[in-house]
């Protein structure tokens, strides 16, 4: 079976000499090793010397050189936006006492759709829009000190 041991991040690589690609959701671009199937049908174990987050845009590199692009998959997500910074700052900070994966986004933030935080924001005052996109949240300090 091919293999994948090195990844080229975003924009350090020419995209269009991907031989196939692989669409993940965010929970499964975090690996280090696993059996990924692109959508031409390239079969390739992902073995990475540690754990990584992949990215949209990245690229596995083969034991042949040829590289399999990553795109994440679009997932239900809900947008998030304030009047003010501080209201910003302040949905984030309930957000992550939750210990819920979040993505920002410039003046807006990204959380996986669920019900009671989108009540919770919506009583603080938040604007919360639903959309279909890929979810590239923040890494996890405590998994990456724990990588190192």
């Amino acid at each position: 079976m091919r293999r994948a041991s090195k990844i080229r991040p975003a924009g350090e690589w020419n995209a269009v000499e991907a031989v196939d690609c692989v669409v993940l959701d965010a929970e499964d671009r975090q690996r280090r090793r696993i059996v990924l199937t692109g959508q031409n049908g390239t079969t390739f174990l992902l073995d990475l010397a540690g754990p990584a987050t992949l990215h949209g845009g990245d690229g596995l590199v083969l034991d042949d050189g040829s590289i399999v692009a990553v795109r994440g998959a679009e997932e239900t997500l809900i947008e998030i936006a304030a009047d003010r910074a501080s209201d910003l700052m302040r949905y984030a900070w309930h957000i992550g006492n939750r210990h819920t994966g979040l993505q920002v986004l410039g003046a807006k933030l990204r959380i996986r759709s669920d019900h009671v935080l989108e009540g919770m924001l919506r009583q603080m005052g938040a604007t919360l829009q639903s959309v279909d996109a890929p979810f590239d949240p923040e890494p996890d300090m405590r998994s990456r000190r724990e990588a190192e």
